[in-house]
């Protein structure tokens, strides 16, 4: 999904399609590994069940895009963030403003999300090391759906890329596209 505020939003170029292929391959789905960009204000984004954002640096979410991805969240669509480490100070005072009653949540390793197609016990994996903390899934939840999944420390989009961008050993790939494929699965059903 396409920000305002400077961030690189357009960051893992190759990630988004081999997650959509891994998919296909092996929980089933018809994602077009056409991936398309959609603006936060663009009303079109109704036409998505599901949506990802990442980048480093700056977000910033205008009245605009606030209502409409709300609409989005509200009506049944599902936000995936990770962070491709940078964002996390930029991105909570603009989730505050989406949803100012609400707040983030550390999911524990036995939600849903982490067993949904493929098993991961001790819940977010880590993919790439940047300052040694520990990966955190967060969600936030509206009327019990999480709505929004945010992922930190764990840089699952790195993991999606091609092999020859950041040079991962297969399992490590394998780790990432599992646990994207997850989320996929969880964001359909639920």
């Amino acid at each position: 999904m396409q920000y305002e505020g400077g961030g690189d939003w357009y960051a893992n170029p190759t990630s988004l399609p081999n997650l959509a292929q891994f998919c296909n391959t092996s929980i089933h789905t018809a994602i077009d590994p056409n991936i398309a960009t959609i603006k936060a204000t663009d009303p079109a984004i109704m036409q998505y069940p599901f949506v990802h954002m990442t980048g480093h640096g700056n977000v910033y979410f205008s009245e605009d895009a606030l209502r409409n991805l709300r609409d989005y969240l509200n009506s049944g669509g599902f936000l995936h963030i990770d962070d491709n480490y940078g964002i996390d100070e930029y991105l909570r005072p603009q989730l505050k403003k989406l949803y100012p009653q609400e707040e983030l949540i550390e999911l524990p390793a036995d939600h849903p999300v982490f067993s949904s197609a493929f098993a991961f016990p001790q819940g977010l994996p880590k993919i790439h090391e940047h300052d040694g903390l520990r990966p955190q899934a967060f969600g936030l939840f509206k009327e019990g759906r999480l709505i929004i999944l945010y992922t930190k420390e764990s840089d699952l989009g790195d993991g999606w890329e091609s092999p020859a961008v950041h040079n991962d050993p297969p399992e490590v790939r394998e780790k990432a596209l599992k646990m994207g494929a997850n989320i996929i699965k969880y964001a359909f059903e639920n």
